[in-house]
């Protein structure tokens, strides 16, 4: 197949059509509130913009382009529509890993269309039971972003050994098809209303071996799918790209946030005094802080995978006191971003208790994200700390 995206564009140029789409997104997001899901039309758009399958193999029509491009198309979409960045990023890191299975199982599915859309659940909440040819799975998954407008999903599980021997963990993603599964709506909720993060529910689904992939093979740059799509991009560790990915919606809510409260506070007078929010030191200092942690974070994103990507050009590895300190560094990212919309609303004063006062979806919205499991900073904090001490890492998430 031949690569249908442009590569004239500069980087620059990139979220620059991120930004000429964000208007009309963000006249949707009432709508998507209400329905629950992204609107098909900001999904169509995403998909001509070339955003969804930025990290789609270029022998699929894809970008193959940097994961860090593509976060920033989130952060900038998130601006306005943290949900719409959320599912972007989730649905095209699908591409990508799709890109790491067997090439039986990116044939079975971008064989029939090249602009297939996936969701995801990665936690191993079901049941999976090893059959002739593959493994059959039953059970209930949940959080799917996305599920309302896929036609297929990566589910996590265990996959048991083989003639009861005792082998390592075996934690894989299954591909299944929306044949096989049905999405239960229980999507209300006051943060990312938008993303449709239904369950999904399987009873008996077989899969075969092909639709599987290994996360020691994501973990160890090994995945079969390397041998057709041989771009550094697919030899990243699954673990960085994944984790990455649920960061920029936070940045761009809490950048949101901040414009927001800027447009409010330049102008505003205190209700009790009359003074000047905009000359008061407090505020000054909320702002400062608040800009250049977001642009630290973003300029973090960018050497990090700057750095991956050099080594793996060098083809040198990518060592795990790197990769622990990456994982760190993406955890503590969306805790801040959610102590900036908090911040900025608590010094917006009386007027931010009303319905509808803007800052209150931007601060809702992060929360939601901050409560993602891979956004807890606890454990990648400790383990930091532990592997500078001499002691074994203990995250898989690498």
């Amino acid at each position: 197949m031949t690569h249908e995206l442009s590569r004239d564009e500069s980087e620059s140029g990139w979220p620059g059509r991120a930004r000429e789409l964000a208007p009309g997104i963000a006249a949707r997001v009432e709508k998507a509130a209400e329905q629950r899901r992204i609107p098909e039309e900001t999904l169509d758009e995403l998909e001509r913009a070339g955003f969804s399958r930025a990290l789609q193999p270029a022998r699929w029509g894809g970008g193959e382009r940097s994961p860090a491009e593509l976060f920033e198309v989130q952060w900038t979409l998130a601006r306005v529509c943290p949900s719409s960045a959320w599912v972007l990023g989730v649905m095209a890191v699908h591409n990508w890993q799709l890109g790491l299975f067997p090439p039986e199982a990116q044939e079975e599915v971008w064989g029939q269309d090249p602009k297939a859309r996936i969701c995801s659940s990665y936690a191993p909440t079901g049941r999976v039971e090893r059959v002739p040819g593959g493994f059959r799975l039953s059970g209930r998954w949940s959080f799917s972003s996305g599920c309302l407008h896929s036609g297929w999903a990566f589910l996590g599980g265990i996959a048991p050994p083989e003639d009861g021997a005792q082998d390592p963990i075996d934690m894989r993603t299954f591909l299944v098809p929306a044949s096989d599964y049905r999405v239960d709506d229980v999507w209300h909720v006051v943060g990312l209303q938008a993303t449709g993060s239904n369950d999904i529910v399987l009873d008996g689904a077989f899969v075969p071996e092909h639709r599987t992939h290994r996360m020691s093979d994501g973990f160890g740059g090994t995945s079969p799918g390397i041998a057709v799509n041989p771009a550094p991009l697919f030899r990243l560790p699954f673990g960085q790209v994944f984790v990455a990915a649920l960061v920029p919606p936070a940045i761009g809510a809490a950048e949101g946030a901040l414009e927001a409260f800027l447009s409010r506070e330049s102008t505003r007078r205190s209700g009790g005094d009359l003074s000047a929010s905009a000359e008061s030191p407090e505020t000054q200092a909320l702002v400062g802080r608040a800009r250049a942690d977001l642009d630290g974070f973003k300029l973090l994103v960018r050497t990090h995978f700057a750095e991956m990507l050099e080594l793996i050009r060098a083809d040198e590895p990518i060592s795990v006191e790197r990769r622990v300190r990456y994982r760190y560094d993406w955890s503590r990212m969306v805790p801040r971003c959610g102590e900036i919309g908090a911040e900025l609303l608590a010094a917006s004063g009386a007027g931010a208790i009303f319905e509808g006062f803007p800052l209150q979806r931007y601060l809702h919205d992060l929360w939601a994200i901050r409560a993602h499991f891979v956004n807890r900073p606890g454990k990648p904090e400790r383990n930091l700390g532990g592997v500078q001490l001499g002691l074994p890492n203990t995250d898989f998430l690498l």
